[in-house]
């Protein structure tokens, strides 16, 4: 479903790729932040951050499209309930929100082979994924809550960011990768 620049990308798909994005991005948020709320750390900042695997993992699956969907919820996110509404604050937290797994993906894909259809994804090449985006989207993140002058933006802030990202992605993909398996054993075998 992503545009890969050998065939022209279809704007349909494109659209329902970012839609779908942004829905499943605000709904795994919002369900986040209800069952995290007792490992919280500070506004924006949590221990465990499933969203940050969700991230990554639509970026795997539509690109940029992907990045477009994430960083318009995370805008409407930080600007109508999570942060002071704040055009500029807002608008960086959902550019780096949306962007920073997508270099994260360009920045490995450059420099392992990923396929396109994510065939030869290895546990290696996951852990190694996610560890590089933890880094840029908590270092994005908290450099940015520095320079608009926001109470998380330290060095603290950006270790449980990190932390968080990461703990966060290795438990949403044992997550999908446990019921993947529920589905394989429930479906009934043919002779």
């Amino acid at each position: 479903m992503e545009y890969n620049g050998t065939s022209k990308p279809q704007p349909i798909i494109f659209f329902v790729g970012a839609l779908i994005s942004a829905l499943l991005y605000s709904a795994l948020f919002f369900f986040n932040d209800w069952v995290t709320e007792a490992v919280k750390y500070d506004l924006g900042v949590s221990w465990i951050y499933l969203p940050a695997g969700l991230r990554l993992f639509l970026i795997l699956i539509f690109g940029l499209a992907g990045a477009i969907g994430i960083a318009v919820a995370s805008f409407a996110i930080s600007y109508f309930g999570v942060f002071s509404p704040d055009l500029v604050t807002c608008i960086g937290i959902g550019l780096i929100s949306g962007f920073a797994p997508l270099l994260a993906k360009w920045l490995v894909v450059s420099n392992i082979s990923i396929s396109n259809d994510l065939s030869n994804l290895s546990i290696q090449k996951i852990m190694l994924c996610i560890v590089v985006y933890a880094l840029m989207s908590a270092g994005f993140h908290q450099y940015w809550f520095e320079l608009r002058d926001l109470e998380s933006g330290s060095l603290n802030h950006f270790l449980v960011m990190f932390f968080g990202d990461i703990a966060g992605s290795i438990l949403l993909i044992a997550i999908i990768k446990y019921s993947i398996d529920l589905l394989k054993r429930s479906k009934p075998k043919q002779d």
